[in-house]
């Protein structure tokens, strides 16, 4: 936990103006300040939550288009039996009724940064004093020729948000016999959650050792290599379940035939009995309407002692969606980081004060290799004032030396933490 912030929580709640008195009159209150969060993810949540607690003069509201979370941690243990996607459901009703935040369920369309205003999709117009913007991914169906129809899209799954498709995904497991062939594509980094796809290998093996043992796991990745945990995921694959995982690097999808459930590579052609392509992925959509995208047509810049825009003053952007600084993973430990060093800011800039001139975020990511082993991935980062950005602590974090349960303990932990930070 960044010790700042314990600091300027006690600055926030000190913060709150005077009412103004008049000669003859009752005092006059000053009017609101308002802050607008688009997404209620691990960022949004976490902001509008915080914001609450460390400056409870200040109004937010919330606009979320789906009625509850879902975690998208954990939700590779769906795929596999072990868990349920009701255990990793979250609804916002704490954050109203405890924290006061404004939950608007409902989707924003629009942005006028001149007027301060935000648009949602019923028709109503939200005004702020500053706007935070956590928007998650969108997924770029543009770069995945035989994806781009709904019919497609229905039928090759990508499960990269956890919810319904993570269901559904999950029965095509269920309904593929044994001895067939399961085929995961994993586009080029960067992509949420860097070691996700492999978690997500090791969870399906499992689950093809127990009940379909001649069933296979294909991983077609377009990057040369593992991007993350390498050494711990091939120890796994190797020790766990050998013959059971094939790992084919440098597969870059040309085309899928979502009626045969058939994938073309540059150098192959693969046809599987359930076909799980991950596309290649950018900041969502509200982002890109507001034209707070910066780089490769996909990320968002900010400066990361505030997540303010570099485009847009007043809108702070998080999570997923910004152009990650150096080392930095797209995870929900990190936007959650995101979500309090922007809140901390965000209360600064309406109060009045400097902003924490240097911030220090950290990062833990755990990936389960079965239904109870875990391998993790740490780091730390804090602002360099000579580069202008986030950069990692040589030094901090690192990585485990095996998997083990008693780090599977600390992974479900941490996820109740994280849930329970964000929206309760």
């Amino acid at each position: 936990m960044n010790p700042t912030l314990n600091r300027r929580t006690l600055l926030a709640l000190g913060g709150a103006s005077a009412a103004l008195a008049l000669p003859g009159c009752a005092a006059l209150s000053p009017p609101k300040a308002r802050v607008v969060v688009i997404g209620g993810g691990f960022g949004g949540a976490t902001a509008a939550k915080y914001i609450r607690l460390w400056a409870p003069e200040i109004e937010v509201v919330l606009v979320e288009r789906e009625a509850a979370f879902v975690s998208c941690p954990l939700s590779n243990l769906v795929l596999a039996g072990h868990e349920q996607i009701g255990n990793l459901t979250t609804g916002y009703e704490t954050l109203q009724k405890k924290h006061g935040v404004r939950v608007v369920r409902d989707e924003a369309v629009a942005i006028d940064a001149a007027r301060q205003e935000v648009r949602l999709a019923r028709g109503d117009t939200l005004r702020y004093d500053r706007l935070i913007v956590s928007p998650g991914v969108d997924f770029r169906f543009d770069q995945v020729p035989g994806l781009q129809s709904a019919e497609a899209q229905a039928r090759v799954l990508h499960a990269w948000k956890a919810g319904p498709q993570t269901v559904a995904l999950r029965r095509q497991l269920e309904a593929l016999p044994d001895g067939g062939v399961y085929a995961l594509h994993i586009p080029k980094a960067p992509y949420r959650c860097p070691p996700g796809p492999y978690e997500r290998a090791s969870l399906v093996a499992g689950y093809f050792q127990r009940h379909k043992p001649r069933a296979k796991v294909l991983v077609l990745d377009a990057n040369p290599d593992i991007t993350s945990k390498k050494a711990l995921f091939l120890k796994a694959w190797n020790e766990r379940y050998p013959g059971l995982i094939e790992y084919r690097p440098n597969s870059e999808l040309v085309r899928v035939d979502a009626a045969t459930n058939t994938i073309e590579l540059q150098f192959d052609t693969v046809r599987a009995g359930v076909l799980n392509v991950v596309p290649p992925q950018q900041a969502g959509r509200i982002a890109q309407t507001a034209g707070l995208i910066t780089a490769n047509n996909a990320w968002c810049g900010v400066n990361f002692q505030t997540f303010e825009s570099t485009v847009a003053p007043r809108i702070h952007v998080l999570g997923d969606a910004t152009l990650s600084a150096p080392g930095m993973p797209k995870s929900g430990f990190m936007a959650n980081n995101h979500g309090k060093v922007a809140a901390d800011a965000v209360v600064a800039l309406i109060q009045g004060r400097p902003v924490n001139a240097e911030p220090v975020i950290a990062n833990t990511c755990y990936s389960f290799v079965s239904a109870d082993d875990v391998v993790h991935v740490a780091s730390v980062h804090q602002w360099n004032a000579e580069q202008k950005t986030l950069t990692p602590v040589t030094g901090a974090g690192g990585l485990s030396a095996q998997a083990n349960a008693l780090e599977g303990r600390y992974a479900r932990s941490w996820a109740q933490n994280i849930w329970a930070d964000a929206l309760l």
